[in-house]
């Protein structure tokens, strides 16, 4: 369920930010330690992913979302596995 929110934090923050590489396996990379730290949102129904998707529209949760993201973006530009 995060992995929209989180793809969007991420294509965000680097439209943002000149220091990050952009390339496809960076993005990824990015992604998938941010989604690491977050607590998973599974669902099953397409009723569980309405009430999801509604839950998720508030200030809070994009701010969470863009702090780990952030904090993602430290992580890999550090240590970026791209060739």
């Amino acid at each position: 369920m995060l992995e929209d929110s989180v793809l969007y934090g991420v294509n965000k923050l680097m439209d943002e930010r000149e220091d990050i590489c952009k390339c496809n396996k960076c993005k990824f990379d990015i992604a998938a330690v941010a989604l690491n730290s977050l607590p998973p949102k599974y669902v099953v129904t397409e009723a569980g992913g309405l009430y999801g998707r509604v839950k998720n529209l508030n200030y809070q949760f994009e701010t969470d979302i863009i702090m780990v993201v952030a904090k993602a973006m430290d992580i890999v530009s550090k240590n970026p596995k791209h060739e």
